[in-house]
């Protein structure tokens, strides 16, 4: 029996001739994405074969119960010119070989002897900021937690500080994420090499960080000691069918996933946060009374993160509203039904948290920022999916743990010291590309709690 919609077409808006949305998507994907599934619901016709699905039960059927039917497939072209085939990227028996790999560079004991690291870090950034802001100074505090958490992913993922390179790396990533975000967004798409004045942006950006990366490398190669970190793991592995450990080309996609996705998305997250406790006085004074409650005038340790629950609270609800990964692509390798709708192999569908995390029907003023609704003590209620900020099923992030505790710490520590107030009049705005950026950055005064 056909399942009931099976031979219907989903609702949608009509596609304007040749180019599609891609105007639309080009200047304001949040919004278009958005609009959609607010006015046609659960799944939507976005152009010819292409799907966006928004309800939790039709994302669980993509991402975990029929995952193996789904690939990242062609909408990734574009970031592997960035990150090649990464954890990220690669597919089938590959990425499941690299994932084991790369798991016990995880592992919870492991993540909870970066904590020293991370609170040490953020210590040192914490009084350069009463040198340097401390008497009402303006400061990009995104960028200010994009050169942190560098050092962090960088010492604990890598075993090397990048201090002296913060400054060059966000620049490069910058240009390179900006430059795979037109791509994907493009009808023509000339190869890296014709030299057009955008590809040799890009080329000499990416080059910057491949130049870093394999530096590492080489060190680690010529020390020839495993230092406990992940290219150290990485570097002492070997295939179990072939005995073969990897080249220096797997590495350096690896290292470049690891660095791109471990300290990028954590920053942004942090970023958000500032914003939102600047907006929101109350939230703020509650998070400052948590702090001195279970901290007095101490620093967190890893045993205070399980503890520190209302910084938890608003780390989550800064997720749902602004989750860094916010829109992800699925391709069925063979035909598929979902939600009813027979879907076509080859097909694009675009899963959007930012769409979801503000779903009317599982939330409630979807767009006020309300850390109580992650309170630990309140009945679950939700669906699985109605909440990812991470992913889900077999490909959900492999470094969720690590940011978590990240950004409770980080979070914790800097409020704990300093209340951060927006500058009044600079704009604040999403942009969302690879991750979800502030547009203008993120300017902040100090002003000690």
């Amino acid at each position: 029996i056909a399942p009931p919609n099976a031979g219907r077409v989903p609702p949608g808006p009509k596609p304007p001739p040749v180019i599609g949305f891609l105007p639309q998507l080009q200047r304001d994907p949040l919004g278009f994405f958005t609009s959609a599934m607010m006015k046609y619901g659960d799944f939507v016709r976005v152009g010819k074969g292409w799907y966006l699905i928004s309800h939790p039960d039709l994302i669980k059927h993509v991402l975990q119960d029929n995952n193996r039917n789904y690939v990242k497939g062609a909408a990734v072209e574009p970031l592997k010119l960035l990150v090649g085939n990464g954890l990220l990227t690669s597919e089938g028996t590959f990425w499941l070989r690299q994932r084991r790999l790369a798991q016990p560079a995880f592992h919870h004991r492991r993540i909870a002897s970066m904590a020293d690291t991370m609170v040490q870090l953020t210590g040192e950034t914490l009084d350069r900021w009463q040198h340097e802001y401390g008497r009402g100074q303006r400061f990009d505090v995104a960028t200010e937690m994009m050169a942190l958490t560098a050092r962090i992913i960088g010492v604990t993922m890598f075993g090397t500080d990048v201090a002296g390179r913060t400054g060059e790396l966000y620049a490069a990533l910058s240009t390179s994420i900006h430059f795979v975000n037109q791509r994907s967004f493009s009808l023509l798409r000339l190869p890296p090499s014709v030299p057009t004045p955008k590809n040799r942006q890009f080329t000499k950006a990416l080059a910057s960080i491949d130049g870093l990366m394999l530096g590492i490398i080489a060190d680690h190669r010529r020390s020839n000691k495993d230092n406990g970190d992940l290219i150290s793991m990485l570097m002492q592995a070997t295939d179990a069918d072939t005995g073969e450990k990897m080249s220096d080309q797997q590495l350096l996609d690896e290292a470049k996933t690891v660095f791109l996705a471990g300290h990028e998305t954590t920053a942004n997250l942090l970023a958000w946060a500032f914003v939102l406790l600047s907006r929101h006085p109350a939230e703020a004074r509650r998070l400052s009374a948590e702090l001195r409650d279970v901290l007095g005038e101490r620093t967190p340790t890893f045993e205070d993160v399980p503890k520190l629950r209302y910084t938890r609270m608003v780390v989550d609800e800064t997720l749902r509203l602004y989750p860094p990964a916010w829109s992800t692509v699925r391709m069925p390798l063979s035909d598929d039904v979902i939600g009813g709708y027979r879907v076509a192999a080859g097909a694009f569908i675009t899963i959007s948290p930012y769409v979801t995390h503000r779903h009317p029907a599982f939330w409630i003023n979807p767009e006020g920022f309300d850390p109580e609704r992650f309170n630990p003590e309140l009945p679950e209620d939700r669906p699985r999916f109605a909440y990812f900020p991470f992913g889900g099923g077999p490909r959900i992030c492999i470094g969720s743990s690590f940011a978590l505790m990240e950004a409770t710490l980080l979070l914790a520590m800097i409020a704990q010291r300093f209340q951060l107030d927006l500058v009044s009049g600079h704009p604040i705005a999403p942009m969302p590309q690879v991750t979800l950026r502030p547009k203008h950055g993120v300017l902040v005064t100090l002003r000690p709690t």
